[in-house]
């Protein structure tokens, strides 16, 4: 099973391609975008701002590559918050690749200390194959200021404050605001499973 991790530009694409390999996957970082489409699964990945992230997708010329992917697509972080339709980061609204309606706004921490950064847990809100073998209440790491609001595609959410969607699916999209590669046994497990999801 071929896996392309989507570069962005962004400083997580090592730490997921090693965390495939572990699970004995040769993940392939590429900005190419006839590779990409042509990808059985495909991860975006993200650290950092927006506005930067979006810009480099659009400088390397893969927004319409990433908008027209059919296969599995799995983003991660700030990877997640740019397949959405608007970011409200940065001095006006960025806008994102639209592949999940919504919008992403800043986390309300109700004072609690921002980012919120460090393990915290999941309370399921569907079955879905993504999470097989992983526990209601289970721990994954954030690093984050911004997320989307829990809604019909949440199908898992976290609270940090106020409660907020810590992994989406829609359609052919699945989306983690934390990040599973550094979220020991658990996020290697959603590695994991979303090369099986249905395609």
């Amino acid at each position: 099973m071929s896996v392309v991790i989507v570069d962005t530009g962004c400083a997580n694409l090592a730490s997921i391609r090693f965390a495939y390999q572990r699970l004995g996957v040769d993940a392939i970082v590429s900005d190419n975008g006839a590779q990409i489409a042509a990808a059985p699964r495909v991860i975006l990945p993200g650290v950092g701002s927006a506005p930067y992230a979006m810009r480099q997708i659009i400088d390397k010329g893969l927004q319409p590559i990433l908008q027209n992917l059919k296969q599995p697509v799995l983003g991660i972080c700030l990877g997640m918050q740019i397949l959405f339709e608007a970011l409200d980061e940065g001095a006006k609204s960025t806008q994102g690749l639209g592949l999940v309606p919504g919008a992403i706004t800043k986390l309300d921490t109700k004072g609690q200390p921002s980012p919120h950064m460090g393990w915290n847990t999941l309370a399921f809100h569907a079955s879905e194959p993504i999470l097989s073998g992983i526990t209601n209440g289970d721990y994954v790491y954030f690093v984050h200021s911004f997320a989307a609001a829990v809604c019909e595609r949440t199908i898992a959410s976290c609270e940090y404050g106020t409660q907020f969607a810590a992994i989406v699916r829609h359609q052919n999209i699945y989306a983690c605001q934390f990040h599973p590669e550094r979220s020991g046994a658990v996020g290697a497990r959603i590695l994991a499973n979303f090369l099986e999801v249905p395609t």
